[in-house]
């Protein structure tokens, strides 16, 4: 594949790809694509790794630290993303690629082998995490430099349309993981699934990367950044010019204006609305996985449709105009994905609402590991109340009681006491837990909430539907903002100046997102109060983007 000298003209004019350049973009997305896939199967099998390497963990609180555990690779993203920028700004886009998918292969394959809590105990968790760290420090210098590279091969006027092919990638590599995952528990069956052909998709890296890294060495280096460096007009301090200097401002406009909530949008409308699924409305795995797939499948070739739009009209009004309109319609698409995804527990809600009446004093943010709630007054009676429901997902709604006062929980016009655990014995307090339990089982079955979705009343179609508009966000969002990034720094410090403000912004504002949301639905009791953090960021973004930051379109790129 040869390289276009830069400045020629297939480089510098409307002029459209030659074959060459055409196969390099396919070839950079394609390997991109496993690299998603190997970073994303985590997240779509959270559930499973709960039970796997969370077991000391109450149910509750183990999937929270599972998300906890997938949130880990965002969090160390962004110095993915320094370390590996100014090396793809120093020596070259190229070798930093051959870099990036070899730790994360590797990571990916060692998740497939390593032995569960049961097995060798608390190393488990550490080890799982460590590996997340690893993925995240390579995807934090995978994104940039695939952007980036399509970029600079892309002529002016395409740089919407073929980096939006890189943004296929995330939502590709999504698919692929579910494909491969629905395909595993298929072919093995529910229970042989969750209990070791979990790891199957996780082994199937190792081919991934082998292809990936014959693919990688395919490619030659960015004809930009061959000329940059042959004129010697590199960079000799990446960081330091990025961040430290005027650029440093434009970086911070393009975190907060830009990827803070296009990250959030992304990720509200695909991993937080299949664990919304399968979590709060109790979908099987299957039935969740396979409406998800269908509607990346139908709304992925929007990624190119509005990356191609954005060449035409602009990256920013199309960023901004997909911000405002998820935060103000994610309200009402969640609610309709209850109503048309488990309307049995939206009745019950509705006819026998479930009230918790305690002294706020004595209530617990359900966000505590199992055995340590004995410590942390996960004995009183409000915080034993709040255990069962929060164990059932099911909403409720908080009233205060005197101080002091014993709490109990109101189904519909049922009255069921809770009972103050602190100074009873072990053997006292099983008991009158258990008593309990049934009584507020009983009462929450009698009216109408339902251990799981029923099959038969889930209106496929539908969810299917709302889940293609919340993808179609988030194509709105993600199509454009490569080349919208790209354009807004030179060159010399394009690789590490837009990877850092993209990897804060969907390693921290994205990543921890359904972790947050979780966790303020864990502590309101309220199944959509989670949705206020995407919808904050949103506006946000739209607020400072709009006010602050300059259209790119038709910038040239070359200097």
């Amino acid at each position: 594949m040869a390289s276009v000298p830069y400045g020629s003209a297939a480089a510098s004019s409307g002029a459209p790809l030659t074959q060459g350049h055409k196969r390099v973009i396919f070839a950079s997305s394609l390997g991109t694509v496993f690299e998603w896939y190997d970073f994303y199967l985590y997240g779509s099998l959270a559930a499973i790794i709960a039970k796997q390497f969370f077991t000391a963990l109450s149910p509750t609180s183990g999937f929270i630290f599972a998300l906890l555990a997938f949130a880990a690779g965002f969090a160390v993203r962004p110095f993915g993303a320094l370390v590996f920028g100014r090396l793809g700004d120093l020596i070259g886009r190229k070798y930093t690629f051959l870099v990036t998918i070899v730790i994360m292969g590797l990571s990916t394959f060692l998740v497939g082998i390593l032995p569960s809590y049961a097995t060798i105990g608390i190393a488990a968790p550490v080890i799982l995490i460590t590996l997340r760290l690893l993925q995240g420090l390579a995807l934090g210098g995978e994104y940039g430099g695939a952007a980036t590279y399509v970029a600079e091969h892309a002529p002016n006027g395409k740089r919407g349309l073929y980096t939006s092919f890189i943004q296929t990638t995330a939502t590709l590599g999504l698919f692929l993981s579910l494909l491969v995952i629905l395909g595993c528990r298929t072919w093995l069956g529910s229970e042989a699934f969750e209990a070791w052909g979990w790891r199957v998709p996780f082994l199937l890296s190792v081919v991934l990367l082998g292809i990936s890294v014959w693919i990688r060495l395919q490619l030659n280096e960015s004809p930009l950044f061959q000329q940059m460096k042959a004129e010697g007009k590199g960079s000799k301090s990446p960081i330091t010019e990025s961040f430290f200097s005027r650029n440093g401002k434009i970086a911070l406009l393009a975190l907060l204006g830009a990827t803070a909530g296009q990250a959030v949008v992304w990720y509200a409308g695909q991993f937080y609305a299949l664990f919304f699924l399968t979590q709060t409305l109790k979908m099987d795995a299957t039935t969740a996985n396979l409406l998800m797939a269908g509607a990346l499948a139908l709304a992925t070739p929007f990624f190119v449709v509005f990356g191609w739009l954005s060449d035409k009209v602009g990256r920013k009004p199309i960023i901004m105009a997909g911000c405002l309109i998820a935060a103000l319609t994610y309200f009402p698409i969640f609610k309709a994905l209850t109503h048309y995804g488990n309307p049995a527990l939206e009745s019950a809600a509705a006819t026998s609402p479930v009230t918790v009446v305690a002294d706020p004093a004595q209530c617990a943010f359900q966000f505590v590991p199992g055995e340590l709630k004995s410590h942390v007054t996960f004995r009183s009676s409000c915080d034993i109340v709040k255990g069962f429901l929060a164990g059932k997902n099911i909403p409720y709604v908080n009233e205060a009681a005197p101080a002091g006062s014993v709490a109990n929980v109101k189904v519909g016009s049922q009255v069921i006491p809770s009972f103050d655990g602190a100074g009873l014995s072990a053997d006292e307090f099983k008991a009158k837990n258990t008593a309990f339990s049934k009584d507020l089982g009983d009462a929450v079955t009698a009216a109408g909430y339902p251990a799981k979705a029923d099959p038969a009343q889930i209106n496929h179609f539908m969810v299917f539907i709302l889940l293609t508009i919340l993808v179609i966000y988030v194509t709105m969002v993600y199509g454009p903002i490569a080349a919208w990034l790209v354009e807004l720094f030179p060159t010399r410090i394009r690789y590490t100046s837009m990877s850092l403000p993209y990897h804060i912004g969907n390693g921290w504002f994205g990543g921890f997102l359904p972790t947050t949301a979780f966790a303020l639905v864990a502590a309101t009791g309220n199944i959509y109060q989670g949705l206020w953090y995407p919808i904050v960021v949103a506006l946000g973004t739209f607020v400072i983007g709009s006010l602050f930051l300059r259209e790119t379109k038709d910038v040239d790129i070359s200097e």
